[in-house]
């Protein structure tokens, strides 16, 4: 070959080279919104975050661990998670398989009768019409990545299993909130299930002392037929609260992906939350949070979708190639029966119904929208984070009001008890609006017990907590 050649294709190689450098796009990660105040009022340059504890650290409870554990074991939406991150490997594994040429083996033996009168030859001459042809032969076919049509693919098969891959560390992100908000209201039912039993123990015994005091001509029957009233509003918010225990059981026990039964679960009164809640700086959700992970791999995705839909403009160049043994006869099978092709193809396309431009207003559009998502899903975020912080912060709040409210709320049930009992200036309906509102104080007590420990789980999982 002489050197003109040898520059001719030099220039041609480079031309090409250049050519696909400006087909598809390099990927950079997308402007997002800013993130200074996601967090709304939260101004901290500290990145220390909650989100960085292993959840054997958030949650001090060794019997909630031991049911997180099961969950992470068994729960059958975090198996499919991991199933489908089996396909997304084997879509990836696929795509890079693309660099390498095929090769098919082809072994056959064609029996063929053709018709004397069709072949037109003239008479006399012997035709065997009636012929056994013996093949094998390999076949290969090569397809070269000219304009990045097979690394966009390959680009894309990766960003789809790194999206499988957060998804279903979102996955378990969120059955670890689940299992944990869970238990916190059972503890919470409990709770109240016993407060009001305790509550109940003592109407009882009301009743039966107003009915004495009635025999004293202290009260009248009215005070006797209020005292058993309040004595029933209490019993009714038993079964009810008895039924929510059972539902909370069961629905712990589809997470575990087990049939329902008890819990074995620890005390409401016992939990210990972090010292130290600490959320860290807004851009740090990019890099913890699942989904919002999901969601950028997500737009990488269609980035490179709208790449792969730019080479469909430019030709392909494909190479193949076939060889083996052919003959008449299976005895000579290997005599000069050797054949070969090689074949080199261009195909540029030039009208295909306008296929090739709607697939890429197509991609185009995908990419917006994947975008659009990416976006929505750090908004989204960052709200969680704000919700969750100022609930939990509310609870803090409340916790010194409540527990005075409550200890008010017992002298007062004591002080109109000993005044209806010793002193004529009071009368039931004072000790029973006290009683009553000393059980909802206390019941309310609860539920801010509650809240503070559910939003602290919130808070760990919308700061992205939980997975690594």
């Amino acid at each position: 070959m002489t050197n003109s050649s040898n520059k001719y294709i030099l220039m041609v190689m480079t031309a090409v080279l250049l050519s696909a450098c400006s087909v598809t796009k390099k990927y950079e990660r997308p402007a997002t919104l800013s993130t200074d105040n996601l967090y709304r009022d939260q101004t901290s340059a500290d990145t220390t975050t909650i989100a960085d504890m292993p959840w054997q650290s958030v949650f001090k409870d060794e019997k909630l661990n031991a049911l997180i554990q099961k969950g992470l074991d068994q729960n059958l939406n975090l198996k499919n998670a991991i199933e489908n991150i089996i396909q997304a490997r084997a879509s990836l594994s696929q795509s890079k398989l693309a660099y390498y040429p095929t090769l098919q083996l082809d072994a056959n033996a064609t029996h063929t009768k053709q018709s004397e009168a069709g072949l037109n030859f003239p008479a006399g001459i012997n035709i065997n019409t009636l012929t056994t042809t013996y093949k094998l032969g390999l076949s290969t076919s090569w397809e070269a990545d000219i304009w990045g049509k097979l690394s966009s693919s390959k680009r894309a098969a990766l960003a789809s299993y790194l999206a499988t891959d957060a998804a279903k560390q979102a996955v378990q992100t969120q059955l670890i909130s689940d299992i944990a908000n869970n238990y916190f209201l059972l503890l919470a039912y409990d709770k109240q299930l016993k407060i009001t039993q305790e509550t109940l123990e003592s109407r009882i015994k009301n009743v039966e002392t107003i009915k004495d005091l009635k025999e004293g001509a202290i009260v009248t029957g009215a005070a006797v037929v209020q005292s058993e009233a309040n004595q029933h509003a209490a019993e009714v918010l038993i079964p009810d609260l008895k039924r929510s225990i059972r539902e909370t059981e069961n629905a712990i026990n589809i997470l575990l992906a087990q049939a329902p039964g008890p819990i074995d679960r620890g005390e409401l009164g016992s939990q210990i939350v972090p010292e130290n809640i600490a959320v860290g700086v807004p851009s740090q959700l990019l890099q913890n949070r699942p989904d919002v992970r999901q969601a950028e791999f997500n737009f990488r995705v269609a980035f490179e979708s709208t790449n792969l839909a730019r080479t469909y403009f430019y030709p392909s160049l494909t190479l193949t190639a076939s060889g083996g043994f052919s003959n008449l006869e299976l005895k000579d099978f290997f005599s000069n029966s050797i054949f070969y092709s090689i074949i080199g193809g261009l195909t540029q396309p030039i009208f295909n119904q306008g296929k090739n431009k709607l697939r890429l207003t197509t991609a185009q559009s995908q990419q917006l929208q994947a975008y659009n998502n990416f976006q929505q899903s750090l908004l989204t975020a960052g709200s969680e984070v704000s919700d969750a912080l100022y609930s939990y912060q509310m609870a803090v709040e409340k916790e010194d009001s409540r527990a005075k409210q409550i200890e008010a709320l017992e002298k007062a049930v004591d002080y109109t008890q000993q005044l209806l009992e010793y002193s004529s200036a009071t009368n039931y309906t004072d000790v029973l609006t006290s009683e009553q509102n000393l059980l909802a104080a206390q019941l309310s007590g609860i539920n801010d017990n509650l809240q503070k420990l559910q939003a602290l789980v919130n808070l760990y999982r919308a700061l992205g907590g939980g997975w690594k």
